[in-house]
């Protein structure tokens, strides 16, 4: 697998969005299973598609966090979005998503340590990152892990020393 890891570019955008849809489709399967179809199609969960969609353009697109893509065979594979704090000295990962066909490649964990040099190189002191707890989100709770993130029980939040 020949993977290259560089910033977003505009154009990374349609794919990113497609992919992002497919990357959470086992969260949000997940979270009808435990809501139900009633509670889980309300107003909020009525078109997670769409609303995925804005949420990772309105991450990508706002000015104060930064964005890094992961390449596979010249098509986008995964992306990560984090912020960071100068006044804290915190790194924040927002986002990670990985195309489902290039799942459990790496490229995931190579996006982490990716955003965390570049946190490292920035300053930072520490990273941290907030998943769910809920099987849907297993895999980035597996992914966090294997870029060296702690968890902090009883919720699924980690932290990282830079």
């Amino acid at each position: 697998m020949n993977l290259m890891i560089r910033p977003y570019l505009s154009d990374d955008l349609a794919e990113i969005l497609t992919l992002s849809v497919l990357a959470w489709d086992p969260v949000f399967t997940e979270w009808e299973r435990l809501l139900g179809p009633e509670i889980f199609s309300t107003a909020i969960y009525a078109d997670w598609r769409k609303g995925q969609k804005e949420v990772v353009e309105n991450c990508i697109k706002d000015e104060h966090n930064r964005t890094l893509v992961a390449v596979v065979e010249e098509k986008v594979a995964g992306y990560i979005v984090y912020s960071l704090d100068q006044v804290k000295q915190v790194g924040e990962i927002q986002l990670l998503a990985v195309r489902p066909d290039d799942q459990n490649h790496g490229i995931g964990t190579a996006l982490n340590l990716a955003a965390l040099e570049k946190m490292r190189e920035s300053g930072m002191k520490v990273a941290t990152v907030g998943t769910g707890g809920d099987a849907g989100h297993r895999a980035a709770r597996m992914c966090y892990e294997k870029s060296g993130f702690t968890r902090n029980i009883p919720g699924v939040h980690y932290y990282l020393a830079l």
